[in-house]
């Protein structure tokens, strides 16, 4: 019993080191970064390694209240939207769609799509890439067991994740990131 303790003490060891040793070697790289970008990357990380799933460590979630139906949810949704100002760019009723090819009912799942033109078009200025990141997505979604979820992309890696962004495009970039994240739970809690 107590090889096997020590064995294991040696293996802790060894990881200890060999996380002393990335960190050390990491540092410099990240020292143009972000102030924040320690920390979302260590928030992803900890998603990642609790769930095992990277797209769960990409998204912020939140259950939609019970009692609330798909329909009313669809409504708050574009409700919270219009009122924060963003425009809807687009919906995508994928889940009725894949119902339809089946040719059997499947669960509920709406793609609604939003943006700030002006916004989007400092952004791709600033970076091309970001443009794989536009449309602002929310997601609709009706669980395997019937729950109600809405789903929309962390944007703290956009926004927090490499060398700071410039002052007035990260303030915007910020205020987007306010307008989905009261998409998110005030969908969810169905308000309007």
């Amino acid at each position: 019993m107590q090889f096997v303790k020590n064995i294991l003490a040696i293996v802790g060891l060894v990881a200890l080191v060999a996380a002393a040793a990335a960190f050390v070697k990491l540092e410099p790289a990240l020292s143009g970064f972000d102030p924040e970008a320690r920390a979302t990357y260590a928030q992803m990380a900890k998603v990642l390694l609790a769930t095992g799933n990277p797209a769960e460590a990409t998204v912020w979630k939140a259950q939609v209240k019970d009692g609330l139906s798909f329909d009313d949810v669809d409504q708050s949704i574009k409700s919270v939207a219009t009122t924060m100002n963003i425009k809807g760019v687009g919906e995508l009723p994928l889940g009725d769609q894949v119902a339809l090819m089946k040719g059997t009912p499947w669960r509920k799942l709406k793609i609604y799509l939003y943006c700030n033109p002006l916004t989007a078009a400092k952004m791709i200025d600033y970076s091309d890439a970001f443009s794989a990141y536009l449309p602002c997505r929310i997601a609709l979604l009706q669980d395997k067991s019937g729950k109600l979820w809405i789903y929309t992309l962390n944007m703290d890696m956009m926004i927090y994740g490499g060398k700071p962004l410039p002052p007035e495009l990260k303030a915007e970039a910020l205020q987007v990131k306010k307008i989905m994240k009261m998409i998110l739970q005030q969908g969810a809690s169905g308000d309007f």
